[in-house]
């Protein structure tokens, strides 16, 4: 059976964006971009949302680099309710998501996402993912925040399984859901 992994990029005041924010909130580094590209190196599924999918499929020639060219060559999945089809390499629809996480976790290829916040949450609360990776940066964005990621999710039990500093500023902290609730007053 293989694992899911969620991969969610924060600010320290827990948005996956900021209005006025760059790509990594601005914090690209050598760490970051190494195990950016490790990470993509890896036997994967790569399970996305409909808005991720369409931002990265739809990024112009000029702007594509060698991490955008690798995500073209992994095997991709889209949870969608709207798209009937898709025009980017090895990515293919579905609809029904715990029905198809259920199913493709039943393979020996690991799944992971990257962004896709509204997908993220909703796998958070159907108790499908293994592993939650956030990679904590270093900044509040206050008012410009965009995708609060913790808003709204059910009280869950973490494990830490591990974390590391990237380019000494960057946290990245991995979780295992106990599947228990949290510690209650």
């Amino acid at each position: 059976m293989s694992t899911l992994t969620v991969d969610i990029f924060v600010s320290a005041d827990g948005f996956a964006r900021g209005e006025t924010s760059p790509g990594y909130f601005g914090y690209m580094g050598p760490d970051l971009d190494e195990w950016i590209m490790s990470e993509a190196a890896a036997p994967q599924l790569v399970v996305l949302g409909r808005v991720t999918y369409e931002a990265l499929a739809q990024i112009p020639a000029e702007a594509r680099d060698d991490g955008w060219q690798q995500w073209t060559e992994l095997e991709k999945v889209v949870f969608t309710r709207t798209l009937t089809q898709t025009d980017w390499p090895n990515t293919r629809l579905c609809h029904d998501l715990e029905a198809d996480i259920r199913k493709l976790k039943d393979g020996d290829v690991p799944l992971r996402t990257m962004g896709s916040v509204s997908l993220a949450r909703q796998l958070i609360d159907a108790g499908l993912v293994d592993r939650l990776r956030l990679m904590t940066f270093p900044l509040i964005v206050g008012e410009s925040g965009r995708d609060p990621f913790f808003a709204d999710l059910a009280a869950t039990e973490l494990e830490l399984a591990g974390s590391r500093v990237l380019d000494g500023r960057i946290v990245l902290t991995e979780y295992r859901p106990t599947g228990t609730d949290i510690p209650r007053g």
